[in-house]
């Protein structure tokens, strides 16, 4: 069965005067997963997502969003998606139900009856526990992304981009945020997420993206990525060893470090089995093989990509 693409983006590049926010990305997001889209500041996520909002437009290549060219059709894209931003704007004096009423003006196809935009609005509110009368400015902040968030599902989108939506929330409110989008997934929606928690996204999402200075250095789902990454921790018997496996062995390094007698070896492998060959390298004495966290991938991935100081030799790796 053919899998179904929510996002498209084929080549797209983005600069500012002699700054690259993105360079030649590709990327697809598949229906009904929830994506976490992951990188530094700087990285390129916001542009990504102003783009796909057809808030701003690519310098080259193309986006596609639920089958329309942001670039061209940006008001319908808005229309048909739900997006949180990480400082939502949201009229202070109006009160929780108001801001309901106002925002459904952008939707009046959908307003009335039993499924309209304010009898949803109104259910996700009280879901929250979000009251009615107090006005947005009397709110925590973590009340406000709720409100956010349930102007962003009042459509009832098919697609839901989130920027940094959890920026600020304490941790309790953070995790019911995040969880409730699993159940979005569920229900056959899409989930874009950029976020700078690792933890958080390995928690929720079924596939990830790393960004790294505009470009793209991976995507798949994450259930791949940890059964082909290992992080192999290797004894020596002196410290006269190897910085790196050889590349007659089916591994390829994405991050080293040394220790004395014992070195890291951040490495993709088609499965565990490949990784036991190290155990049979010229003065190693133990290999223990773990799998890593998505913080340790998204490190090793980025530490391999960073300048090392110039007093410093860094280590060999195949990116």
């Amino acid at each position: 069965m053919e899998e179904r693409i929510a996002i498209a983006i084929q080549g797209v590049s983005k600069f500012y005067r002699d700054q690259v926010a993105l360079d030649g990305l590709n990327l697809s997001v598949p229906e009904g997963s929830v994506f976490g889209l992951l990188g530094e500041n700087g990285a390129g996520k916001t542009t990504t997502i102003q783009i796909l909002l057809g808030m701003i437009r690519p310098d080259a290549g193309q986006a596609r969003v639920l089958g329309l060219d942001p670039a061209r059709q940006g008001l319908e894209v808005r229309r048909k998606v739900g997006h949180v931003p990480e400082v939502p704007t949201l009229y202070d004096w109006m009160t929780v139900a108001e801001i309901g009423w106002f925002a459904a003006g952008f939707h009046p196809e959908a307003v009335v009856g039993s499924s309209g935009f304010l009898a949803r609005y109104g259910d996700l509110t009280k879901g929250f526990g979000l009251p009615a009368d107090r006005k947005i400015k009397a709110l925590s902040k973590g009340m406000r992304a709720k409100v956010s968030l349930s102007l962003a599902l009042a459509s009832d989108p098919s697609l839901l981009i989130l920027d940094e939506p959890t920026s600020g929330l304490d941790a309790m409110v953070r995790r019911e945020f995040l969880e409730s989008m699993v159940d979005l997934a569920a229900g056959g929606r899409t989930v874009l997420l950029s976020s700078h928690q690792i933890g958080e996204v390995e928690r929720v999402a079924s596939h990830v993206a790393l960004l790294h200075k505009g470009k793209l250095v991976l995507a798949e789902a994450l259930d791949d990525l940890r059964a082909r990454t290992f992080l192999l921790a290797v004894n020596f018997q002196s410290r006269d060893h190897l910085e790196a496996p050889p590349t007659s062995l089916p591994l390829e390094l994405i991050d080293a470090s040394d220790a004395p007698r014992q070195a890291h070896w951040l490495v993709r492998a088609r499965d565990r089995a490949a990784c036991e060959a190290v155990r049979n390298l010229p003065g190693v004495e133990s290999v223990r093989i773990e799998t890593p966290s998505l913080e340790d991938i998204y490190i090793g991935y980025m530490r391999g990509r960073r300048p090392a100081p110039s007093s410093v030799s860094s280590p060999a790796f195949v990116a």
